[in-house]
Parts: structure tokens; sequence; C-alpha cells
């Protein structure tokens, strides 16, 4: 894969720092997850079964952490500083998802760290970024979706401000940083210089958020929540049919046309109320109510069907588990059965990402215990078992 040899130091917890963590992983590179001996990343205690996040294993650890070795390592010690030092040697990069500051007062700052390895790529991922008056707020998904503007987009005029159903603004920064890191090592392959990425979720989310942004910087309109439908074309959006909700996107005029014949309202065709674009956007609720009218003879799937077939883009609003099962996600491998880990008792299935390359299988190994690969990863910087025991007995790893 396209980062085998690559060396990450991933010092991230929770989501997005593990999430970029993940990105790397999946792409062949050695990323050794550098945790707090006994506690390791906090996502290790979090998810919804009781007994994976007590054995250190929760399932939203389990969920971005595959392909990683984990090593523990107590920072405040000198001797493990000593020792993360001469990892830090040995890497392409560094992730850290920590405070602005946190890593400087631990005497192991970007600063520091490059005079140990100066070709060193250091990512910093935190709510709002290195610098400006909110640096040191604390940051989570739900706080940057809030202060981006998306929960006020999100839902219709009676239910907004709503959160996305996801982390999506956690998601975004995880996969910007690794976006940025994977540029700076092309970079570094002909500088030979490291670099510092100051990534910002707030800074991620509204980067993409551009048709919105655009559209009130550029044209002065203010975005307002609607719900199912699209701001930009109509009849685009989620329709009732008679069994099941149907996402409709007849965005140009052709398709409009189609979709007008197929539930036999041609009529509505040279209606002025419909006839042009913009016409359709003035007055979205009435069409609406036509197209749901027609839409009542049939159920989603089969609407669905006979939509795809006329050239009008149309798929039924699933719930994650039937997403899950659709034939298409299942024949592409999105989902993969990397076998039973020692800690857990059934086969562990996990998502990967959203390409292919080559068509080649992406995990090679599941999520690691908490230090499962200490002795493993100090041994290949020089330490001897004896020395390694001696790390342990100080509460240095």
């Amino acid at each position: 894969m396209f980062l085998r040899d690559i060396r990450v130091l991933d010092l991230t917890n929770v989501l997005a720092g593990p999430f970029c963590g993940y990105q790397l992983a999946l792409l062949g590179a050695d990323v050794i997850k550098v945790e707090t001996p006994g506690t390791g990343d906090l996502a290790r205690q979090l998810g919804a079964s009781s007994e994976l996040s007590g054995k250190l294993m929760g399932a939203s650890f389990l969920a971005q952490n595959a392909n990683k070795r984990s090593i523990t390592i107590n920072l405040k010690s000198e001797l493990g500083k000593e020792a993360f030092l001469r990892l830090v040697a040995s890497s392409d990069v560094l992730i850290e998802n920590f405070r602005p500051g946190v890593m400087d007062r631990l005497g192991v700052s970007y600063d520091n760290l490059k005079d140990v390895n100066g070709g060193l790529i250091y990512c910093a991922i935190s709510g709002f970024g290195q610098d400006g008056p909110m640096k040191g707020a604390p940051a989570y998904d739900q706080i940057v979706q809030g202060l981006s503007g998306v929960m006020s987009i999100t839902g219709d005029q009676e239910s907004a401000p709503l959160r996305v159903g996801y982390p999506v603004a956690d998601s975004i920064g995880g996969i910007t940083a690794a976006f940025a890191i994977a540029s700076a090592l092309v970079g570094r392959s002909k500088s030979g210089e490291g670099c510092f990425i100051d990534v910002s979720m707030l800074d991620s989310t509204l980067a993409t958020m551009g048709w919105v942004v655009s559209n009130y910087l550029l044209a002065g309109q203010h975005p307002v929540p609607m719900g199912n439908s699209n701001f930009t074309a109509s009849p685009s959006g989620s329709f009732r049919t008679g069994d099941g909700l149907l996402n409709i996107a007849a965005n140009k005029q052709e398709q409009f046309v189609s979709l007008m014949k197929l539930i036999g309202r041609q009529d509505l065709v040279d209606d002025p109320r419909f006839a042009h674009r913009e016409d359709r956007k003035l007055n979205r609720t009435v069409l609406t109510e036509e197209i749901e009218a027609g839409l009542a003879s049939k159920s989603a799937a089969d609407w669905e069907t006979l939509l795809n077939e006329v050239g009008v883009p149309a798929g039924r609003v699933l719930t994650v588990p039937e997403a899950l099962a659709l034939e298409q996600v299942r024949g592409r491998r999105l989902i993969e059965d990397i076998g039973r880990p020692d800690t857990i008792d059934t086969p562990l299935q996990l998502i990967t990402a959203g390409y292919k390359v080559d068509g080649a299988k992406r995990l090679h190994a599941p999520p690691p215990r908490l230090g499962e690969h200490t002795d493993e990863v100090l041994s290949s910087v020089g330490y001897s078992q004896d020395e390694i025991a001696e790390l342990r007995e100080s509460a240095a790893i």
C-alpha cells in the first residue's frame, strides 16, 4: 500500500485523531498508538457493550483502531520521555489531539521534537486550532456542530437546530488531518523537511459547508433549515410513498419531465407554477403534495427501481442495519471480518474505508489490547529485555 514503511505515532484519543490514524493505517502505515499506562484511549471505555468496555476494548475504540499497534508510555516520567524520543527519532509522523499547550508543558512540542527528527511531520488536531481567542476552549463534536452553524440548518423550521446523528465534526477533522499528512509526506519526499500541521475541527467543518457559506457570502442568502428538501432544486428531497420514504433528486429539467410522466402527472410539466427551475423552488410545497399523491400507489422500493430505470436518481431512506445489509455494500467488502481477538468472544466485523486500491484487503490486524506491542516496539528502537523490564518497574511504561 501507499504508506508502507511510514511509521506514525498516534497519541490521540476518542475520535478525530484516532480516525485520522485509522485512515493512515488502512493505507499501510505502521501506526503505533501511544497510550497512557493503565487506562489508554478513553474510547476503550465507550460503546454500547459494557462487557467490551470493561475489557478496555469498547465498541467505540474497536471502530477505528484496527491495523494499529499499542504501546504504553508515561510521558510525565523522564525514562518514559526518553523512550518516547527514541520512537520519535525513528518515526515519520506524529498525531496528537491535546489542547494547545499540553505537549509543550510535557516538553515534547514540535519545537522540541524537530531537533530530534528534522523530517518529522507533526499534526496537531484540536477543536479550534493553535491560535485565536478560543484555542484553549474544550471542544467536543456537538460543541463544534453548534458553533459551525451545522445544527442551525439541520432539521426543518419546527425541529431545528438539530445535531447531525453521528459525530460529523470529529470525522471531518480526522479526514482533513489524514489528507494533510498524506500531502505533507509527498512534499517531504522532495524536500526532506518535516512540518507542523495545525488542524481545527471548527475550520474543517466550515470548509465542508462550501455551498451554504458561498450562498451567504456571495449572494446574501441566509441559510435556513429545510428538513429533507434540497435548497438548490425542486423536486429534490424526501417524499412519502405508498410504503416508505423515498429520496428523489430530479434536479434537471429532463428528470422532472420523466418523473411527472412516470407518476401520471404530465399536466404539471406545463403548469406555470412548475414549468421552470426557479418556479418549482418557489412552489416547492404544492409540488411536493402533488408528487406524493402520485407516489401513493406504490412502495418506495418499487418507485426506486422504476425511477432509476428512466434516469431519475432515487433511493429509499434506510436504517443503518438496512444500509449495511445492501448487496452493494456487502459486495464492495466495506465491512471486513478481522477474526476473533483473544479479548473478544465473537468474530469482529469492522467498517473500512470508502475507496478501494487494486481491490486489496485493507484490514490485517485487529484493534490492539492496551500496551499489547510495548515490548515489540521498544525492542525495535534498541531496548533490551532487561531495560524494558526496568522501564516497566519504574512505571515509565
